[in-house]
């Protein structure tokens, strides 16, 4: 992959880290444990107990949205390392920072395009894919 203003990033050693971060997340995310606080068969004795399973459930439930957010997101890296657009800026269109990759393997835009979509998001202004893929 040849960048517009930078050296090729180390993209063998990203391979491994978004691979390995991908499975983490996935055995973070199995099936036992999604039986273990969804599908409980006993009944809670009162309403302090029942509240504290919803609670539950309702945390596994957001950590999973979490985490399949981060699956889209890892799949979609390795996705532009295999289309040789990884490490590229989807903004502005230049090189991310090793430092910011080092940090953050699956990220999208430089760190200030990404503090200019942040503070559109924040304003209303802007969604991007993987918010609305939230909705």
């Amino acid at each position: 992959m040849i960048t517009k203003n930078g050296p090729k990033p180390k993209l063998g050693d990203y391979r491994k880290i978004l691979e390995a971060k991908a499975e983490e997340v996935r055995r973070s995310m199995s099936a036992q444990k999604a039986a273990q606080v969804v599908a409980r068969l006993d009944i809670p004795s009162d309403e302090g107990d029942l509240s504290q399973q919803h609670h539950e459930e309702w945390i596994f439930l957001n950590r999973n949205s979490i985490d399949m957010k981060l699956l889209r997101e890892i799949a979609d890296a390795l996705h532009r390392m295999d289309k040789e657009h990884y490490g590229i800026c989807l903004e502005c269109e230049e090189p991310i920072s090793s430092k910011r990759l080092d940090a953050v393997p699956w990220a999208r835009y430089c760190v200030s395009c990404q503090e200019r979509i942040a503070a559109r998001i924040a304003e209303g202004e802007y969604v991007d894919e993987f918010q609305e893929a939230d909705r």
